[in-house]
């Protein structure tokens, strides 16, 4: 006896909705109509419905199942590429549900990007959103080598580079600028492509210029950006007497470009 569609989707175990669907994608075929106008589905349509439903639940889309074929062998390239994507959902999953875990422990927030969940608690709001745009500019190196620059980094004028006034007064503003200085410095010489980032971009050099010159003056007061403005300035010279030092001949090619902090 055939079977209605409601009955082909019930002992399939799926919809009438999804064997609706599967015929407009032409996966499986119309079946003949009685009389009366109502399909007549007989075992090669559940068969063929099975088997799509198992491609499905092996993660096939739809559009490769043609591709990756029913019965047989399959093409082994097809069933590989649907292999790599499956362990990067997996890959991706996991790492979702471990940043879950992190935040659920109070040890992470959903404010910084992935692997900086161990270093949250040392960036203030304004840095994890400096570290959130960093993100989209910025190749994973760069984010690695940020993070490590987060994990080292001393306490120094954080605190009161932070409760920074936009109208500090200037011996404010260089003080805070010298205990920054050194760091920045340091950061340069451990990290040069800071000066010269284009090689870890993500993003055409003016859409990186222009996001991080918009995101540094919302997210920073008119002080601030100043002293981040001098360090910067102090830090290169440091950088480039050090470096006169050791060869023993003046750096000429010093200019102040600062450092993306």
């Amino acid at each position: 006896m055939p079977w209605s569609t409601s009955e082909l989707a019930e002992l399939a175990g799926t919809t009438v909705n999804t064997v609706r669907h599967y015929h407009r994608s032409g996966l499986l075929e119309e079946p003949d109509r009685m009389s009366n106008g109502y399909k007549q589905y007989g075992a090669r349509h559940l068969v063929r419905l099975l088997q799509i439903r198992r491609l499905r639940d092996l993660g096939v889309p739809l559009s490769q199942i043609e591709t990756v074929g029913f019965g047989g062998e399959s093409p082994a390239g097809a069933l590989l590429a649907i292999d790599a994507d499956l362990a990067a959902s997996i890959e991706r999953l996991q790492r979702a549900r471990a940043e879950i875990r992190a935040i659920l422990d109070g040890s992470t927030g959903t404010d910084v990007p992935p692997g900086f969940e161990d270093v949250a608690k040392r960036l203030s709001a304004r840095e994890r959103s400096l570290m959130l745009v960093y993100e989209q500019l910025y190749d994973d190196e760069a984010m690695g080598d940020l993070r490590t620059m987060v994990e080292n980094e001393s306490d120094d004028g954080s605190a009161e580079f932070e409760a920074l006034e936009a109208d500090a007064d200037d011996e404010t503003r260089q003080r805070i600028a010298e205990l920054f200085a050194p760091v920045i410095a340091q950061h340069i010489t451990d990290y040069p492509w800071l000066l010269e980032p284009n090689g870890h971009m993500s993003k055409p050099q003016r859409v990186t210029g222009e996001t991080f010159v918009e995101t540094m003056i919302e997210l920073y007061n008119e002080a601030q950006l100043d002293v981040l403005g001098r360090a910067s300035v102090m830090a290169r010279e440091q950088v480039d007497a050090t470096s006169a030092g050791q060869t023993g001949t003046p750096n000429h090619g010093a200019h102040d470009e600062g450092e993306n902090r």
